[in-house]
């Protein structure tokens, strides 16, 4: 999760089979106030849409191409969910990060914690 700046507020380490839209209930605990959050299709479904609804906050997430129904979205509202990928751009200069050489998840998770506080807060 990241703020208007492309700056990191969240993450969530999760294994590779784990479908993103099930992760999803766990970062929007965490999510500051916001009008629109923007998500990329993985998040699309229509327990996360619910969640995102309650809190007041509109779902900025383009629609699957297999989902049936007419839902509200804007493509031109959809050039701002590129903020994620510019939060991980620099962060992939890690190398680290980038290969994944850390085989255990504490270490793997102390190094997602420690480039952001490097690249962005310093």
């Amino acid at each position: 999760m990241t703020d208007s700046l492309c700056r990191p507020l969240a993450f969530l380490l999760t294994g590779g089979n784990v479908a993103d839209c099930t992760a999803a209930e766990m970062l929007l605990d965490r999510l500051p106030a916001a009008t629109l959050l923007h998500g990329a299709m993985g998040y699309d479904s229509d327990a996360v849409r619910r969640n995102i609804e309650t809190m007041g906050v509109a779902p900025g997430i383009p629609p699957k191409s297999d989902r049936r129904g007419n839902l509200c979205f804007s493509p031109v509202l959809n050039r701002g969910r590129n903020a994620i990928e510019r939060m991980f751009n620099p962060l992939k200069d890690y190398r680290r990060l980038a290969t994944r050489y850390d085989r255990l998840t504490q270490n793997f998770r102390a190094a997602v914690c420690l480039a952001p506080t490097v690249s962005y807060w310093s």
